[in-house]
């Protein structure tokens, strides 16, 4: 299929995604970026948020919590939690917003990088609002 790349995405847990598509929304540490066939070389750090995948089966979307992406030949997606939209639950979405915040807590008491678990905490708020999900 012409104007495709290769898109891998994987966990420590599992491979969730092997796959030609045509383009890869990914929620980068520094901004999101569109990763289509022929983008120029790029490592980038992501932050909390949705990948969106274009193929040729149709959309996907799925969560990630931090990682990196790698763009080269194609992509590759090596994420510290990655889920398929459709299996985030509540719970799990609870269980996430109460890490971040632990860790911010953690920051604040130990004099630790506030304004980055700030940042994270915010990042799976907006995460949540997007999925139509709310902290408890």
């Amino acid at each position: 299929m012409a104007d495709t790349m290769q898109f891998d995405l994987v966990s420590p847990e599992r491979r969730l995604a092997s796959m030609q598509v045509q383009a890869v929304l990914v929620p980068g540490a520094d901004g999101d970026l569109t990763a289509m066939a022929d983008h120029a070389p790029l490592i980038t750090t992501l932050r909390p948020g949705m990948l969106r995948v274009e193929s040729g089966a149709g959309h996907q979307e799925y969560l990630v919590t931090g990682g990196f992406a790698e763009i080269g030949d194609g992509l590759s997606v090596l994420a510290e939690q990655a889920l398929l939209r459709a299996d985030v639950t509540q719970d799990i979405f609870d269980t996430l917003a109460a890490d971040a915040k632990a860790a911010h807590d953690a920051a604040k008491s130990s004099g630790g990088d506030i304004d980055a678990t700030f940042k994270r905490v915010a990042d799976i708020e907006a995460v949540g609002t997007e999925l139509g999900m709310t902290t408890r």
